[in-house]
Parts: structure tokens; sequence; C-alpha cells
């Protein structure tokens, strides 16, 4: 797919080297030597829409100054038919180029060719990846952690799918272990409370107090009365997370899916247990002799593979730990399924787990060599509604959670505010995100995408319609805020290989920001509607275009393009 940056930056190589070859043919410069240096965007338009340092980097290899091997190498570079109209020699010897009318009209024409595609890459080559997120407990609703990490994961995912990745999404269904037995243990409290009263059963002390717990219970009475009342408690139990589990894993599945994230498995961890593959990772361990027993209990000698402690593999009373768990399900990730590369998308309180994690899996008894386990770790976030801080705890029943916020705001600033930074803590303004002026950035973005279309319509009915690229004349594109808007445009294919490298689809929040920002500077600077004819087709070809990566740039974060706002 094109990125039309890139390409720019591999023309200009190709060309200061032909230039080269040029001047030294012809005695200007030293023959034989390799002229190598990078290109870059000089932040500063005055110095040109690219820069190359070629001449400075191969001024030792010459034994001349840089300024006079710059100047020798624009005296014989040949730019007609080429992306560059103009090159000069600035400074201690930087070659800095401006673009020709051809390199925008091919913008406008990759837009127009490649469509909602546009913005792809192969960088990926078809790795294949799993983003494993969310993975909330299933034990009560999601809360606004989960909100967050919901949307960083899925518009990694994302943004990994369009820089060529073959990308899993994954939610790991904790359905085993203690909090299950605290969860039926929680319910069995609610639900004796109903029939005797509240004070005469007394509630666990580390139990789930949510009002969720409280519902699930009034369910069970209501379809089944007293039947459970004379139960032991361990079968009754047992029968209230037959019937908690999967409510409340169908009610998450209905959540996301409002949140517009759809995994393509929903991984059980009792599925691990039941198979043995949970035994069978930890017997791998101890046959490579790293286990040892200490107080009736399997620890793992995780300091010998690098960590800061060892873990417990195995209880006393022969439960397996999470932490056994966790290494055989990412066993299971690249083992059984064959992903060469998985990333797990935590909050901040596990950055030391994901630490002792990593060198956990570096164990060579696992037989990892060559995969790659990554990890994004979120910052927390803060709800703040004006000066109050907006309460976010789990256990607790007033907690506002990730329905309640749809509820509120409305998906689209849900998902755009929680892709912020992962890196850095978020304090998420809940007045902001339903203010409909600029200082939103979501209403800001889908108004531009709304204002395009409303301009494309009315022209439409003045009898206007959007023209081809091969129909226009793309040097009439000539303003400061025409070119400045589809230099931007060029740039999304770059910014989504930089999101996948640097696991931060952020980028892509702020990608549109501009966008919308230099279409909002353009239409206030270029008349179009009473414009000269070649003129309006021009620049409704530009706007038709801005239109398209908008929407390409939404889609990537999960938004929204309203036509009407």
């Amino acid at each position: 797919m094109a990125n039309r940056i890139e390409q720019a930056k591999q023309a200009l190589d190709q060309l200061i080297a032909e230039a080269y070859a040029r001047a030294a043919e012809q005695g200007a410069l030293p023959a034989g030597a390799e002229i190598r240096g990078s290109v870059e965007q000089p932040k500063d338009a005055a110095n040109g829409d690219f820069a190359a340092n070629h001449a400075m980097a191969s001024a030792k290899a010459l034994h001349m100054a840089p300024r006079k091997i710059a100047e020798a190498i624009a005296a014989h570079m040949e730019l007609q038919n080429t992306w560059f109209s103009t090159v000069e020699v600035a400074g201690p010897g930087f070659l800095n180029f401006r673009l020709s009318a051809r390199w925008y009209a091919d913008v406008l024409a990759a837009v127009e060719t490649e469509g909602a595609d546009f913005g792809r890459t192969d960088d990926g080559r078809g790795e294949k990846v799993m983003v494993e997120f969310v993975s909330a407990n299933p034990t009560g609703p999601m809360t606004i952690g989960n909100a967050r990490g919901g949307v960083l994961g899925d518009a990694l995912a994302s943004v990994l799918d369009r820089a060529g990745y073959d990308v899993w999404r994954e939610f790991y269904v904790n359905d085993a272990g203690n909090q299950v037995d605290l969860f039926g243990k929680s319910i069995e409290a609610r639900y004796l409370q109903l029939l005797q009263g509240e004070d005469a059963v007394e509630f666990p002390d580390n139990g789930y107090h949510g009002d969720d717990i409280r519902e699930l219970a009034r369910l069970i009475y209501e379809r089944d009365g007293d039947k459970y009342l004379t139960m032991p408690s361990e079968a009754r139990c047992a029968a209230f997370v037959a019937f908690g589990l999967p409510y409340n894993i169908a009610r998450m599945q209905r959540d996301l899916e409002r949140y517009r994230i759809h995994f393509d498995q929903w991984f059980l961890e009792s599925s691990l247990h039941e198979s043995g593959y949970v035994a069978e990772t930890v017997q791998l361990l101890t046959d490579a002799g790293l286990t040892y027993e200490k107080d009736g209990a399997l620890w793992l000698k995780n300091t010998e593979l690098g960590a800061d402690k060892d873990e417990v593999l195995r209880r006393s009373n022969g439960f397996y730990t999470y932490y056994a768990v966790d290494i055989a399900y990412h066993r299971n990730k690249f083992i059984e399924r064959g992903f060469d590369r998985v990333i797990d998308v935590w909050g901040a309180d596990h950055h030391g787990h994901a630490v002792r994690f990593a060198a956990t899996m570096k164990a060579p008894a696992l037989g990892l060599e060559g995969r790659k386990l990554d990890f994004l770790i979120m910052q927390m976030v803060r709800l703040v509604r004006g000066d109050e801080i907006v309460k976010v705890s789990k256990r607790t029943g007033k907690a506002l959670t990730l329905a309640d916020l749809m509820d509120e705001i409305g998906v689209d600033a849900c998902r755009f505010f929680f892709n912020a930074k992962p890196d850095t803590h978020l304090e998420f303004d809940l007045d902001l995100a339903v203010r409909q002026d600029s200082e939103n950035p979501v209403y800001y973005v889908q108004y531009a995408h709304a204002r395009i279309c409303t301009l494309i319509a009315a022209l439409a009915e003045a009898g206007h319609a959007v023209p081809e690229t091969g129909k226009i004349d793309a040097a009439l594109l000539e303003t400061e805020q025409e070119r400045a808007l589809i230099k931007q445009i060029a740039v999304l294919p770059e910014e989504i290989r930089l999101a996948a490298r640097d696991y931060d689809p952020s980028r892509i929040n702020r990608y549109a920001i501009e966008l919308a920002a230099r279409f909002h500077r353009f239409y206030n600077a270029c008349r179009i509607k009473d414009a000269e004819p070649d003129v309006l087709a021009a620049r409704l070809k530009l706007a038709d275009t801005t239109r398209q990566v908008l929407e390409n740039a939404m889609s990537i974060i999960g938004v929204d393009a309203p036509e009407k706002m």
C-alpha cells in the first residue's frame, strides 16, 4: 500500500546517489565513494519539505567540506518528472527539497485507489500475533480499568492488523480458582439473606458487595424459590456459580459488543485444568530441575531465571496457583496455537508481575525460543465530573461501570478518550466528553467529517460531483493550507507503522485531531463553493479525500464517522 512519505525518502536517496554519480563522472566530486545519509521532514517548512544530510555524512569518505559536496550534488541533480520541484543547499551542507504538484496529485490518487484500505502497510509480513486484553474476572460488571484496557487492546489490534500482522483478539475468562469460590459464597449469602433477613446471615468479609450480586441472588430466588435452602453449602455455591458465571459472561459479551469490541475467542481457564495442561506444564519445569518443595508447596526457582523472587506453583492443598495457570496459558498460546508474538494488555498494578513473568517464560523447558511475549502496561484512570472525583471501586455497589459510562457519554467518547497514551495517567473529564464544541476532541474530529459530508452534498445539489484525481489539476492546490492538508493525509501509513511498532494506538487519535485541524484551516482560508470551476474541482477532491482518511482513522480506533451532527 502507498506510504508516500517513505517512498519520497527512498526516491531522494536514489536521486542523490544518481546526482553524485554524475558529479563524479564529470570530475566535480571524487569517484568511488558510497553516498549515504538520512532524509527527514523538517519541523519548519521554511527548510523545505524534506532535508537530506548525505553531504555531511559523506565528508570523511570524500575528504571534502560538506557544503562543497552538497553544492556539487545539487548542481548535478535532475528533478524533471519527479516528486520534487527544487533543491537548495542550506547551512553546513543540508540538501533541502520541495515537493512538486505531482507528489500531491499522487497522494490524492493513492487515497482514491485504496479507499478504506488507505494507510495499510505490510510491515508485519503476516506475523501471527495475539492481543489478549480486558480478561476481567466474570464475578461482576466491568470496571473503568477494563474500559480503558478494552479500547487500548482493541485499537492496538486494529493498528497491528493495518500494519500487516495476522491478528487474533482474545479474552481470558477466569472461571476457576479462589475468586470463583468467593463469588459463589457471596451469592449464597445474599440468597440466604433474602430468605432469612440480612441480620440473620453474615456476609463474607472479603466477598463481593456489588448490587450485581444481589441481582443474581434475586434472579435465582425468583426462578427457584427456596429450593436451595436446605442444600449443603458446597453444592449450593456450586449451583449458584453454575448460574452466575454464564449470566455474567453473557452480560460482558453484550457490553463489549456494544463497546464495538469483538473477540476471536473467549478462552476458559477451566479448559486448561480439565485437559491436564497445567499439570503437564508444571511437570516440564519440575523435570528441568526448576522447582523445589517447601512447606508442602511446590515453588518455581524464578530467581534462577532472572526474576527477583521465586513463585509458588502448587499450594500445599494441591491446588495450582494463578502463576502456574498463567504459564500454562501462555505456553498454550505459543506451542499449541502457534502465535509468533503475544501481547498482554495489563494495568499498572501488574507491572512487577509482568517483569517476573517475562523471566519465567524464558525457561528453556517451556520451548519458547524465538517467540516474543510483550506487555502493554497502561496507567490508571481517574474519572472527574467538574471538581468531583467519581468513585470506581470494584467491590462496592456504587461504582461507575463500563455500561454506566456508555449510557452517560456514549461509545464514541468512551473509545476516543480511553485511547490516550497508555503509559500516562488518564484524567477522564466526563463533562468535557459530552460537550459539543471544539474543546471536545472527539466532537472536533467528527464535526470535520460531518462538515465535509454537508459540503459535498450541497455542491452535488449545485451540479458539482466529486471528480476523479486524473481530472483535476493538482497544481492549483498551491496554498499553504492546501499543501499542509495533503501532507497530513499522506502521513497516515507512517502513523500506523509507528503506532504498531511502539504499541501506541493513541498516535491515531493525535493524527485525526491534526487532520481535522488542518482541514478546518483549509476550509476557512480557501473558497470552494464560489471558486473558479477548475479550482472548485480540485478543492472538492481534496475535501472528499480528507473525508475518506478521517473515516479511516476513526475506524481504526472504533469511532463512528457521522455524516451529520
